[in-house]
């Protein structure tokens, strides 16, 4: 199973996509319109094209990619993909994420809308990554937003396709970032385009260099069909930044695979994973199952051992073992009579023997 997690999608054309509620000083605010058919038919046309082509050449989990380019808010903000999805045909066996991508600039870093306030606006994706422009940015969101929360980044994308980085990556912000789950982005659309080619391998490197090959997804990100490729192309590929084999192919299949099982902790709490049972009071719970689903038969229970009953009330001792007052007493007699009555025993025979003896050597 392959992944792509980023299919970008293009800004709806028309009016559509910029609806907004509007207010009136004497009759309030009305509530806002669910948007219509935001995409034209041949933008649809063309993002079902790029779909057929990845479904064709292997991949089966599909992230369609929204970008948001400046601070959300509630008033301008519009989910573009839910409508999308409704327009595209159904394809088995092929499954729809929904991404939404926030640029981080100087002007969106200390409050791009990533808000408990506003959690229900991102509630609907599925994946959240983040584009940091700035080195502030850059600490904010491997630091702070990669904690687990229903706001928690999942993907930090860092822009290859530019001359130089726009900050230096830390490893101390990068092992923070791998370590609450968060992951890199590699898209290779831009090692395909001759003018941004040059950049993609110096800033790609680096990328690889910081997270030394741990904790990196590779995606497409390419708005043409023409610069998609197939996940073992894409292996191959990558495998020239210093990748190891197992390691380039855990970047197209088990880290996106790890991934979006992250993301759907999102929606629990402090993302952990749970499984509910239902408890009815006063009902027996229901054992585990056999193989054929029938419950398994109670263990036997062991037998119980059988007690003596109490000692008699009347103070006699049973016949197999002695009580202690009869133990005592023995004692006590065999102390006041000697060595000679403890070698008789209770009868004191051998003493009356040995007392005969004496009797007849004197005579």
């Amino acid at each position: 199973m392959y992944f792509d997690l980023n299919i970008p999608i293009p800004a709806p054309s028309g009016s559509a996509g910029q609806i907004q509620a509007q207010s009136n000083k004497g009759k309030g605010k009305q509530a806002q319109a669910p948007p219509a058919a935001l995409f034209t038919p041949a933008q649809v046309a063309a993002i079902e094209a790029r779909i057929d082509l990845l479904v064709h050449l292997g991949y089966s989990v599909l992230a369609l990619n929204q970008t948001v380019r400046s601070k959300v808010e509630p008033k301008s903000f519009v989910n573009t993909l839910d409508p999308l999805l409704r327009q595209l045909k159904q394809r088995p066996g092929i499954v729809y994420i929904k991404r939404l991508t926030i640029t981080l600039d100087e002007d969106s870093e200390k409050g791009f809308g990533l808000t408990n306030a506003q959690a229900g606006l991102f509630a609907p994706y599925d994946i959240l990554a983040l584009a940091p422009t700035t080195e502030a940015s850059f600490a904010l969101a491997c630091l702070t937003h990669t904690q687990p929360s229903p706001l928690s980044a999942h993907i930090i994308a860092v822009p290859l396709d530019v001359p130089r980085l726009p900050f230096r990556m830390k490893h101390t912000m990068v092992r923070a970032a791998l370590r609450n789950g968060a992951v890199f982005e590699v898209p290779y659309a831009a090692a395909l385009d001759s003018a941004a080619k040059r950049n993609w391998w110096a800033a790609a490197r680096e990328v690889v260099r910081v997270t030394k090959g741990k904790g990196l997804v590779v995606t497409s990100g390419a708005a043409e069909a023409g610069d998609l490729r197939a996940p073992k192309d894409i292996g191959n590929l990558i495998t020239f930044l210093g990748l190891a084999q197992n390691l380039a192919h855990d970047a197209a299949a088990t880290t996106p695979k790890s991934l979006v099982l992250r993301a759907q902790t999102r929606k629990t709490y402090r993302a952990v994973f749970s499984e509910p049972r239902v408890v009815i009071p006063g009902a027996p719970e229901a054992g585990p199952a056999g193989p054929e689903g029938a419950p398994l038969p109670a263990p036997a229970e062991p037998p119980k051992e059988q007690s003596h009953g109490p000692a008699p009330s009347d103070g006699t001792a049973h016949a197999s073992e002695p009580s202690g007052t009869a133990q005592a007493g023995q004692k006590r007699r065999a102390r006041d009579n000697g060595p000679d009555a403890a070698d008789a025993g209770p009868t004191g025979e051998g003493g009356r023997k040995r007392k005969k003896g004496k009797n007849k050597d004197k005579s």
